[in-house]
């Protein structure tokens, strides 16, 4: 088990069990995995679409 260290008050014996208890449910929960969304095509990231630049030629204007 983990070692509990009290850094502020004099808790009693009762108080000590409930940190405990509560510790112990905070880090057995499992949290749901994450819904995965659609999937995107990021063409808002410029690594993704990069339109041609001025060397493109006349047509592009």
């Amino acid at each position: 088990m983990t070692e509990i260290k009290i850094l502020r008050g004099n808790p009693d014996d009762s108080e000590l069990a409930a940190l405990a208890v509560v510790l112990a449910a905070v880090t057995t929960t499992s949290r749901p995995a994450p819904v995965p969304g659609p999937e995107r095509a990021h063409w808002d990231r410029p690594a993704r679409f990069q339109p041609p630049g001025a060397s493109a030629g006349p047509w592009w204007w």
